[in-house]
């Protein structure tokens, strides 16, 4: 799971874990389900997130890696592959923070570089390394076959007007794209999805202004914002092992589109 110190990512590995924090049959003694805590910089919520998945009958383990540096994102995969072996599940979530975070004064270009150095090309880098690593370790046709979820952005492919959209457009829709080719080239041995958020109330959505406040509820059908349990909720039904016929999809959690002109 990266990018699991707060906000979207945290609430996805507490998903995880309430799903499949142990496992085993009622005759045997359950085991618990080992879970890497990704994160950059944010110790402190990383673990927040262990203890609230480790309550959960998960064991985790943290690992601090900045994904745009070559040399952290292999330690973050051989890291990872040394305490869980070959994992069922791979969430790509961290992304630059470039709304509230220690990017957000940036100029437009500073903005678009982080963030396309680090959900495009890293994510791309470290899912081509964690896909090879699973070719080379688990047998062909194995069942159930692991997944790897990306998160999307639900407005990326028909693009939204300044420069928010001007940013996030591109880059998710790469994002989106590089899944769904990849998911041409693995299956059946590797399933992989995209989950694709709408108007979520992260950090950003908690201090906007009452005219994004109320977009965001007008362009729902659900008339509400979404929240990170929503998100979390559509990674754990792709991830699902269980979900074997589940991929190269891309499941929008938006609370359905509304189409009505505004009043």
């Amino acid at each position: 799971m990266t990018g699991a110190s707060s906000g979207i990512g945290r609430q996805i590995a507490i998903g995880l874990a309430r799903q499949h924090g142990s496992y085993g049959s009622a005759a045997d003694e359950a085991v618990a389900a080992k879970f890497v805590i990704h994160f950059r910089k944010n110790l402190r919520g990383a673990e927040e997130t262990a203890a609230a998945v480790e309550s959960l009958g998960a064991t985790p383990r943290l690992v601090q890696a900045d994904i745009c540096q070559p040399q952290q994102r292999r330690r973050l995969l051989d890291e990872s592959w040394d305490f869980l072996g070959p994992p069922t599940t791979w969430v790509n979530n961290a992304g630059a923070d470039v709304l509230t975070g220690e990017f957000q004064h940036e100029t437009f270009g500073e903005k678009l570089r982080r963030l396309i150095e680090t959900d495009v090309l890293a994510t791309i880098d470290l899912s081509r390394q964690v896909i090879r690593c699973w070719t080379d370790d688990i047998p062909s046709g194995q069942t159930p076959p692991p997944s790897m979820t990306f998160i999307g952005w639900d407005q990326a492919p028909l693009g939204m007007e300044g420069d928010a959209g001007q940013m996030f457009g591109p880059v998710k829709a790469a994002v989106m794209a590089f899944a769904n080719s990849v998911a041409q080239d693995v299956g059946p041995n590797i399933r992989v999805n995209t989950v694709a958020p709408g108007w979520i109330k992260t950090a950003w959505g908690e201090t906007t202004d009452a005219y994004w406040d109320g977009r965001a509820r007008r362009q729902s059908l659900m008339n509400r914002w979404g929240t990170p349990e929503d998100v979390a909720r559509a990674v754990c039904y792709v991830a699902d092992p269980d979900n074997t016929f589940c991929s190269g999809q891309t499941i929008q959690v938006n609370g359905g589109w509304s189409r009505t002109h505004p009043r």
